[in-house]
C-alpha cells in the first residue's frame, strides 16, 4: 500500500483555500486505497486523524505562526518525515523542505504570481514566485489543479511537462447540491434578506484579483430603472489592500439599493446561498481553478466569471461569461436578470458539468503524481 505524508501544517483555521484542497483530498485518496498520514497543527490532530482514519503528527508549536512554520519545515519536519517513513511527502501549499531525501510532490495553486503580479502584495507575490521557482526545479512532481496553470508555468518558467500533473478540484455533491425552500429561507434571514427580494452572490475573499469594486459598480448599473433591484450579497473575509476600494465603490451605490456584507458563512450555508441566487457571480481577473464557479453549478445556480486562465476550463459552456470591467459585467447581469428562462437553462448545465468534477477523480490524478514521483531518478540533497 502506497504510504504518502501530508504536509498541513499551513492550512489556516478558517479552512478557506488550501484547508478546502486538502480537507477534501485526504478522504478522498484514504478512500481510494492510501495510507495517509497527515503532519499537522497541534489544534488539528483529532479532525485529521478522523479524516486520515490514521493517528495524525502533531508539528509543534511553531507551526502555529506563518512565519516559524516555515523554518520549522525546513528543520525540524525532515526529521518528523523519517520518523513516519512515508513512501513519498506531499507539501500542498507550494513550499517543501528542501534538505528532505523523500520523493517529493508540491501543490503550486496558482500562476498569477507570474500573470498578475499586481494583485498580490509587495511581500506575498515575490515569496510564492520564489517558492513556486524552486518547486518546479526541486520537486519531482509539481501538482496544479488546471491546464491553464500548467500551461502559464510552462510558458513563463520553462517548466518540463512531465514535471507537472493536473489535478481537477472536485466538488462534494452531498453537500454542494441544489438547496430546499426552507434552507434558502434561514440563510436569507441568516444574511439581513427579505423572503421577496431577488439577490446576486459573490463568494470568495475581497482581495484585488476577485475584481469586487467591478462588480459592485457594474451591479449598480444593472439595478438602473428595476422596480425591485436585486440585492448584492458579498460573502467571504476582506483581503489585502481591499477595504479602500470597496469603500470607494460602496460610496458610490445609489440609495434604493441593498448592498449587503455577512462575512464568513459557515460551509453547511453556503449551498443555500449559491443555490438560492438569482445569479452567482464571480469576475474574478484570474484564477488557479475557481472552486466558487464549481460550487455555484453544484448547487444549480446560473454563474457569470470571466474567461481568464482557469475558468473557462471549470465552467465550460455551463456558465455566462463576461469582461472584467463593470460595463460588460452589467451588460451580461441585464441579460440573466431579464431571462429566467436563460438562468433555468444555465442552472441545469451548470449542474450537468459540475457532476464531472469528483474528488474521486482528483484523488486519482493525485496518486498518478505519487506514483510519478517515486519512479522519477532525482538527484536529492
Amino acid at each position: 500500500m502506497l504510504r504518502v505524508l501530508i504536509d498541513a501544517t499551513a492550512v489556516p483555521a478558517d479552512r478557506r483555500g488550501v484547508g478546502r484542497y486538502v480537507d477534501n483530498l485526504i478522504p478522498a485518496l484514504v478512500k481510494a486505497g492510501v495510507d495517509v498520514r497527515v503532519a499537522c497543527k497541534p489544534a488539528d490532530v483529532e479532525h485529521y486523524s478522523e479524516l486520515s482514519a490514521s493517528d495524525a503528527v502533531a508539528g509543534g508549536p511553531a507551526t502555529r505562526h506563518p512565519a516559524a512554520r516555515l523554518l520549522w519545515e525546513q528543520t525540524a519536519f525532515p526529521a518528523l518525515a523519517a520518523q513516519v517513513a512515508p513512501d513519498l511527502l506531499h507539501s500542498p501549499h507550494y513550499t517543501h523542505p528542501l534538505l528532505s531525501r523523500l520523493p517529493s510532490v508540491v501543490t503550486l495553486h496558482d500562476a498569477t504570481f507570474f500573470s498578475d503580479p499586481g494583485v498580490h502584495t509587495r511581500v506575498k507575490g515575490p515569496f510564492f514566485r520564489a517558492a513556486t521557482r524552486l518547486a518546479v526545479r526541486r520537486a519531482d512532481v509539481c501538482v496544479v489543479a488546471s491546464q491553464a496553470t500548467a500551461d502559464e508555468l510552462r510558458r513563463r518558467l520553462g517548466t518540463s511537462p512531465d514535471r507537472l500533473q493536473v489535478a481537477h478540484l472536485g466538488v462534494d455533491s452531498t453537500l454542494f447540491r441544489p438547496p430546499a425552500v426552507a434552507a434558502v429561507a434561514e440563510v436569507r434571514a441568516m444574511v439581513g434578506l427579505r423572503p421577496d427580494e431577488d439577490y446576486i452572490a459573490f463568494l470568495g475573499t475581497l482581495e484585488p484579483r476577485k475584481n469586487v469594486p467591478a462588480l459592485i459598480r457594474g451591479w449598480v448599473l444593472a439595478s438602473r430603472g428595476r422596480s425591485a433591484p436585486p440585492v448584492l450579497v458579498l460573502s467571504g473575509g476582506t483581503g489585502w489592500d481591499t477595504e479602500a476600494e470597496l469603500a470607494a465603490a460602496i460610496a458610490e451605490v445609489p440609495a434604493g439599493l441593498r448592498l449587503l456584507r455577512p462575512g464568513y458563512l459557515p460551509l453547511a450555508q453556503l449551498p443555500a446561498l449559491l443555490g438560492g441566487a438569482a445569479v452567482v457571480a464571480y469576475p474574478s481577473l484570474g484564477e488557479g481553478f475557481g472552486l466558487p464557479v464549481l460550487e455555484g453549478m453544484a448547487c444549480g445556480a446560473a454563474v457569470l466569471t470571466t474567461r481568464r486562465l482557469s475558468l473557462p476550463e471549470v465552467g465550460g459552456d455551463a456558465v455566462a461569461y463576461c469582461d472584467p470591467d463593470a460595463d460588460s459585467i452589467a451588460a451580461e447581469l441585464i441579460r440573466l436578470l431579464d431571462d429566467p428562462q436563460r438562468r433555468a437553462e444555465l442552472g441545469r448545465a451548470g449542474l450537468a458539468r459540475s457532476a464531472q468534477f469528483s474528488w474521486a477523480a482528483s484523488a486519482a490524478a493525485h496518486i498518478e503524481a505519487y506514483q510519478r514521483a517515486i519512479r522519477r531518478p532525482a538527484v536529492r540533497a
